[in-house]
């Protein structure tokens, strides 16, 4: 099962300036990514900088708008995530219990397991393969084939 652990400050916390680095907190995460990575279930781990430009795609009546970024308010900032393959909810709460949060006031960690092919009905699994064949056999098949 795939899981994305999201790290986000919570209401209370103001953003940190980047003069609040704090380099053994950063060596933390550092270890703890090395960790997931040595125990097989780290797939892909990112921050998200919080001063580079973006866009969300927004859609009102119908139509499609671009809203430029960067969205500097903290509610609305994730910090970054981990993608995890684990056995389990129980599996990716305790990697996420192990998380050195508090850097940049990240103090909250969301866990949202990933749809996965076992998820749909098979009529919705055949439109993916009908649509998307390449990317259904690389992605899903392969991933589910574990």
């Amino acid at each position: 099962m795939r899981f994305i652990i999201t790290a986000q400050a919570s209401a209370e916390k103001k953003a940190a300036e980047p003069s609040d680095f704090d380099a053994e907190l950063f060596k933390a995460y550092m270890r703890f990514n090395e960790e997931m990575h040595q125990a097989g279930v780290l797939v892909a781990s990112e921050g998200l900088n919080p001063a580079a430009p973006g866009a969300r795609i927004a859609v009102a009546n119908g139509r499609r708008y671009v809203v430029d970024g960067p969205f500097a308010e903290s509610k609305e900032l994730v910090g970054g995530f981990y993608l995890i393959d684990v056995d389990s909810l129980d599996e990716a709460i305790a990697w996420a219990l192990r998380a050195p949060c508090g850097h940049h006031a990240d103090d909250i960690l969301e866990i949202r397991q990933l749809t996965g092919a076992g998820d749909l009905p098979p009529e919705i699994l055949q439109l993916i393969n009908e649509a998307a064949p390449t990317w259904s056999a690389s992605a899903w098949q392969a991933r589910d084939a574990k």
